[in-house]
């Protein structure tokens, strides 16, 4: 009998086995028997892996049943790769945990689809066990949704419909999923996602390809896992809708004040539905919360081709969705290759460590046979470029500090050189107990490309300061600039609001609102001070717009460039950065801010000036400078955010002033031109009155030496 005969035999005994006793008792927990499949090769020529090929990096999370680090191989043809690794301990996993491990190991090694994490190798030792994944540098969904709170429509149908694609292939294996939430669902560099963590996932096993195991995460827990009734691969689509819910409105649909009113809820309340959302999105969640999951959307005999054909998934094209060539909503910040700025930092502040693993029981081992694993793509992989390995150092010892420059709130800014270039930059510090500079860093690794913005050079981070590398701004303040020019003109202004707009435009585009355009936080890069200098500097303010509603809630302000809705605390967006745009351009044309009237002004003052909407542009300055300009000022000062101009409309006047301006200058020139003397009429040069005196002379010449001849 071949090998793959002799499998299909003990598994269809076990099946067979295993239907028996579920029908004497459904509800005990037949997790803990599984064949134990010791049909795996190791590929051959392949290298077996063992944990002295893994340099730890970092801790990226920890629990009771052992820890995951960041890796990078050092040794084989992958070489320098970054990988997660996931260690368990044996002797600390009970025997259904034991079984679970075993059962990822397989489906991970089984399973290759684009979006579900990659098991590269698997191997182990007496005391533990070890999976080598995917190392996806976004971090999970679950830190992304906490910080946001909730997603827009467009971006939750996204990532819904990569995972169903995932779901899908797993059904097709006969693999149910039954641990989907947030924390398992992780983001690489590009923003896709990957599922994560199949220690609860099950191959259904009985003929009606049901399972009876309660597990999971209670809040999503489909109604027939909760009761033990058995379930199949519809209960992933219920935790499908609950997952929608979550990302769409912050909260989970079924949550009570303990573990037995939220399993009441799952089994009979009704579903509170949320009217602000679309019609499309109600019609998807009401087909996915059927309490009997023969009628549950992706249950049908289609399975996932009903929930795609769902109007709300319309503008999905699923070809270009599986070849990832449609663009995620998110993309992860993208620093050094083994930076971690997007998991805990109470984990990653931690020595990596792997501590010797207590040997666990004699028969343990029995269930682990087979276990060990390489993908089989290890061998194509030669060609792999190597990465250079940078071990992780402290700030102090790659930069030397140097004197204080700024300190303000949370953050102190100091020069500082780099001890092998001795090239000068300026460093941020931040302390964490103050401020979290998770936003600040993301923004600036992404978007500090743009040539107006400062470049981020380096990040490093002690635990309690956070440390970046900055780009010096030799130059003065924008205002400081400004204020030293001898002949500052309309036309000087509007270059430089116009360098400004472009760059706010380009963040706005992107969804970030810098919340803080202040002169402090412009800068000129040299001490030329030309508008291409211009750098936005600070973004110790800035956020990505992700609400639903596209609104912000923190009032983040200077008061004197602030705008009247920021205090309200009513919701605020890009339109806030318009208005400081417009105090630049008034204080620059001007000389002063519109809403300050003496330097003791306190900031109600300031406040109750800014909410007035009364902006004065007669006398002094004003009465040089033109209605187009002076009409530009008031559009980007009005009160009411909706009506104010946006960063392409300030754009696009700004041109039309600067062309209006190089008009009416080419038109001076040519009226000053017309009113000087008239050209003379040219005549012949013998009528020239210079001529003629010329004439006279050599007449007068002529007689006078003909006389002597004569008397000669």
């Amino acid at each position: 009998m071949d090998t793959s005969t002799r499998k299909f035999t003990v598994r269809r005994w076990f099946s067979i086995y295993l239907k028996n006793k579920a029908a004497r008792n459904k509800n005990s927990d037949d997790s803990v028997l599984k064949e134990i499949d010791i049909s795996h090769h190791v590929k051959e020529g392949c290298e077996k892996a063992d944990p002295s090929q893994f340099q730890l990096l970092k801790v990226l999370g920890q629990g009771s049943y052992g820890k995951v680090f960041l890796v990078r191989k050092i040794r084989g043809v992958d070489r320098g790769q970054l990988y997660a690794m996931k260690v368990l301990k044996k002797a600390t996993l009970k025997v259904r945990d034991r079984v679970r491990s075993k059962m990822e190991r397989d489906i991970l090694a089984e399973v290759n689809h684009p979006f579900i994490v990659k098991l590269h190798y698997a191997f182990q030792t007496e005391g533990k066990l070890y999976l080598i994944l995917d190392f996806l540098r976004g971090g999970d969904l679950f830190t992304r949704l906490s910080k946001e709170v909730m997603f827009t429509e467009e971006d939750v149908k996204f990532y819904l419909a990569e995972l169903a694609l995932a779901l899908d292939h797993l059904h097709s294996l006969g693999i149910i999923y039954r641990d989907l939430k947030p924390e398992n669902i992780l983001l690489d560099e590009e923003g896709h996602i990957k599922i994560t963590d199949f220690g609860l996932s099950k191959e259904a096993i009985d003929h009606d390809k049901r399972a009876y195991s309660f597990c999971g995460t209670i809040e999503y827990m489909a109604p027939e896992v909760v009761n033990r009734r058995g379930h199949t691969q519809s209960a992933d689509w219920w935790s499908f809708g609950v997952l929608m819910f979550e990302m769409l409105t912050g909260s989970l649909p079924f949550q009570g004040k303990d573990r037995k009113e939220t399993m009441a809820l799952i089994l009979k309340a009704k579903l509170g539905m949320p009217q602000f959302l679309s019609p499309e999105v109600q019609s998807l969640l009401r087909a996915l919360f059927k309490r009997n999951p023969a009628n549950r959307l992706g249950a049908g005999p289609d399975g996932v081709e009903e929930i795609k054909r769902h109007r709300f998934f319309a503008s999905i094209d699923w070809n270009k969705l599986y070849r990832k060539e449609m663009r995620p909503p998110f993309k992860p910040t993208v620093g050094r290759p083994e930076d971690t700025f997007h998991f805990d930092p109470e984990f990653t502040s931690r020595t990596p460590t792997d501590s010797p693993g207590i040997p666990p029981s004699a028969n343990t081992h029995q269930l682990f046979r087979g276990f060990s694993f390489v993908a089989t793509n290890q061998t194509q992989e030669a060609t792999v470029a190597p990465v250079h390995i940078r071990s992780d150092v402290a700030f102090k010892d790659t930069y030397e500090l140097k004197e204080e420059v700024e300190q303000s709130g949370p953050f102190l800014r100091k020069r500082c050189l780099h001890r092998i270039t001795a090239v000068e930059y300026s460093v941020k510090i931040i302390d964490r107990a103050k401020k979290d500079p998770s936003e600040e860093i993301e923004i600036l690794l992404r978007y500090g490309q743009h040539p107006n913005i400062i470049t981020l050079r380096d990040v490093f981070d002690d635990g309690q300061c956070v440390f970046l590398v900055l780009d010096v701004m030799r130059g003065n303040e924008l205002l400081d600039k400004v204020l030293r020019l001898p002949d500052f003109t309309e036309r000087d202004a509007s270059d430089i609001i116009c360098t400004l707009t472009k760059t706010v435009e380009y963040l706005h585009s992107q969804g970030v609102v810098h919340r803080d355009l202040k002169p402090s936080n412009i800068r000129y890069a040299d001490e030329a001070g030309l508008p291409e200098s211009i750098r936005i500097c600070d973004f110790g303010f800035a956020k990505q717009l992700r609400a639903e509603n596209g609104l912000l809630m923190t009032p983040c302000y200077t008061a004197t460039f602030m705008a009247p809705e920021v205090p309200l605390k009513q919701g605020y967006d890009a339109a806030c950065d318009i208005w400081s745009l417009g105090i630049l351009l008034y204080t620059m044309i001007a000389g002063f801010s519109p809403f300050a009237s003496s330097p003791n002004d306190t900031a109600e003052e300031i406040l109750a000036q800014i909410g007035s909407g009364k902006v004065v542009i007669t006398g002094g300055n004003w009465d040089l400078v033109s209605e187009a300009a002076k009409d530009i000022v008031i559009k980007m000062l009005h009160v009411d955010p909706h009506q104010r101009l946006t960063a392409p409309q300030v754009g696009y006047h700004l041109i039309a002033l600067s062309f209006m301006s190089r008009q009416g200058a080419l038109f001076a020139t040519y009226s000053a031109l017309k009113r000087c003397a008239p050209a003379p009429v040219l005549e012949p040069v013998q009528s020239s009155s210079l001529a003629q005196r010329r004439g006279l002379k050599k007449l007068g010449s002529s007689s006078v030496t003909s006389e002597p001849k004569e008397k000669e």
